[in-house]
């Protein structure tokens, strides 16, 4: 017998104030190899540093998308508590279908914002993280872009693009008002550790006020 998923069980035992969190993984052919398991990696970095904070296992919740195929966009892990997300593990293949995976983020996000305020739960504004190694496949990116930069200046998310060497830096700076970041080199590990810390702040934080983030030297270039 099937068990239903009740609506906003999840906050009977919690009824903290949630931050958001959605990351939009590219799952192309090209991230095979190395740069699949340093993501992989870094994704258990992401897990276990939030663990470890006491305040952000209660408060962040997050969702991961893997985009990839001809037109393929999976959500591999559901909106869940970061005390129990557990990291996926992301296989290759196939395109970059970036604006179909940015198109699910906001509608995401969207629904789970109508979840927080039918259960009378706050919340901070929703990140979300597009990283990628190549440039948008999917013929339409460009007016999915347009709605992410819209519904960024509406105060309705925060968007990071962040691209790994050789991708489209100008194409992926589209989909926020905030330039793309260049990782440097393959590190993941660091990015998730800064992501998992900022993160931490946000969620310690009361909504609509302003915190002063981690600094992204450690694995961003000052430049693209």
């Amino acid at each position: 017998m099937s068990t239903a998923i009740i609506p906003g069980v999840e906050f009977i035992d919690n009824a903290n104030q949630r931050t958001p969190c959605v990351l939009v993984l590219d799952a192309s052919g090209s991230m095979t190899g190395e740069p699949l398991r340093q993501l992989n990696l870094g994704l258990k970095v992401f897990e276990e540093q939030l663990k470890n904070d006491l305040v952000a296992a209660m408060r962040v919740q997050v969702l991961v998308i893997a985009v990839g195929g001809l037109d393929d966009v999976e959500v591999l892990q559901p909106w869940v508590d970061a005390a129990d997300f557990n990291a996926p593990t992301i296989e290759p293949g196939g395109l970059t279908p970036l604006g179909a995976g940015m198109e699910r983020a906001l509608t995401e996000v969207q629904q789970q914002k109508s979840v927080y305020d039918a259960n009378g739960i706050s919340s901070t504004r929703p990140w979300v993280i597009l990283l990628s190694d190549g440039c948008p496949t999917d013929l339409d990116w460009d007016q999915s872009a347009s709605r992410c930069r819209e519904a960024e200046a509406d105060k309705k998310v925060v968007i990071f693009p962040i691209g790994t060497e050789g991708a489209d830096f100008e194409a992926l700076g589209q989909f926020s008002n905030k330039s793309a970041k260049k990782l440097k080199g393959l590190n993941f590990t660091e990015l998730f550790v800064w992501l998992s810390r900022s993160m931490a702040t946000v969620s310690a934080s009361v909504p609509g006020q302003k915190v002063k983030l981690p600094s992204a030297d450690e694995w961003a270039e000052v430049d693209i």
